[in-house]
């Protein structure tokens, strides 16, 4: 056998145990949001395709060292990508399926997207690069509580946006809404669910607000200056999205996302079955074959070192024992709970009850988690108390 065709082997081994699904990050927004600590860089003065050319690079990079196999999901998020104008749009497209050059043939792939950020133009080059799902970033149907937490677009560009996207050709999209958003009423809550059901999309996710550090609500909340409802307030909105919800005919299949029977987000469900995934981007979070890494946060740090390999900030293997716990905390957020066939099939043949029997055995007791056919789910109360639940699974086997 050539040296050649053996190398080619290899690569095809390779590729059968790569991750099917790919997260890619743009860093660039309009402007920054009170409550945001993502990795976002206002777009003004960025050196765009500078950076699109450094992803570019970064791909080539991951598929020598990881060479890609049939790809079932990609998720561009950020950031806002619909503020990269079509000619920039396409380049980065090309450069996905340049790289990632082998679909399923049913893929899911999404990209977020700002209200106002969308014309028909734009959308038409994301459709032709492949996109097939767009997840905008709406927050709230009330204007005032939009310009109280940073966000740029009014309630009209939100229908404006949904309108272009149907007359491209675009069906399968979502939305994101938050609650517990300063001054925010429950009948603000009830308000922004009535127009957001009226849209008849296939998928919504709800979540709650977070105060994070390294944000403008982080500061105010320091300063008691960030007028948050009542948890009591709280707890009422997240069950009122609860039954609205399911009496719209939408399912409840994690936590904070609801959808229409088959247009759950796939892509996500690979993050919470602990599965393996791509990270591009700067900034970008990646996990392949036990082992995680962290890229590079700055754009110009991220674009230089893109020209002399792989943007790593860190690099790190998970050891069986946390990446045990993470299957068990993020598995649960999902309706159908943790799979014991799953589990086994990840860490050679073990199963959750022999490791995390008396966890297990304290949340069956408290009424927190019920057994199913497949192995554990969220009760009822389970669902409100979750953070309890994931909780009970941080470091019991790494402080052991």
């Amino acid at each position: 056998m050539t040296a050649s065709a053996d190398s080619s082997i290899q690569q095809q081994v390779q590729a059968s145990h790569s991750p099917r699904a790919v997260y890619i990050h743009i860093p660039f927004c309009t402007n920054k949001c009170f409550y945001c600590d993502f990795n976002s860089y206002v777009l003004k003065d960025q050196p765009v395709m500078e950076h699109l050319q450094a992803m570019d690079r970064e791909m080539a990079y991951t598929v020598q060292q990881q060479p890609a196999g049939t790809i079932d999901t990609i998720f561009v998020g950020g950031g806002t990508p619909t503020v990269l104008n079509p000619v920039e749009m396409e380049f980065f497209l090309k450069s996905v399926r340049t790289h990632f050059p082998h679909w399923n043939e049913n893929i899911e792939f999404s990209m977020e997207a700002n209200p106002g950020t969308t014309d028909e133009e734009k959308l038409r080059v994301m459709m032709t690069g492949g996109v097939n799902r767009i997840s905008f970033g709406v927050q709230s149907f009330n204007n005032t509580l939009l310009k109280d937490i940073g966000r740029i677009h009014h309630t009209d560009d939100v229908y404006r946006s949904i309108e272009a996207a149907r007359r491209v050709g675009y069906e399968n999209m979502s939305i994101d809404l938050m609650f517990g958003l300063p001054n925010q009423t429950l009948e603000m809550m009830s308000h922004s669910l009535d127009r957001a059901l009226e849209l008849d999309l296939p998928h919504l996710s709800i979540y709650s607000l977070k105060v994070e550090e390294n944000t403008l609500f982080h500061t105010m909340f320091r300063r008691n200056q960030l007028p948050l409802p009542s948890e009591e307030t709280e707890l009422a909105m997240y069950l009122l999205i609860m039954e609205r919800m399911k009496a719209a005919g939408y399912v409840q299949y994690e936590i904070s996302n609801f959808a229409k029977p088959g247009y759950e987000s796939r892509h996500n469900q690979t993050y919470w079955r602990n599965e393996d995934y791509y990270g591009i981007g700067a900034g970008a979070h990646g996990y392949v074959q036990g082992q995680r890494h962290i890229n590079i946060k700055g754009v110009n740090p991220y674009n230089e070192a893109c020209k002399h390999g792989l943007p790593r900030l860190d690099t790190f293997k998970v050891d069986e024992q946390e990446a045990m716990e993470d299957f068990m905390m993020v598995g649960l957020r999902m309706h159908e709970g943790v799979n014991r066939s799953s589990f086994q099939a990840q860490f050679g043949g073990r199963d959750f009850d022999d490791v995390f029997g008396t966890q297990l055995k304290k949340l069956l007791a408290s009424e927190l988690i019920e057994q199913t056919d497949i192995g554990y789910r969220l009760t009822d109360r389970g669902v409100l108390f979750g953070n309890d639940v994931f909780g009970t699974f941080v470091g019991v086997l790494t402080e052991e």
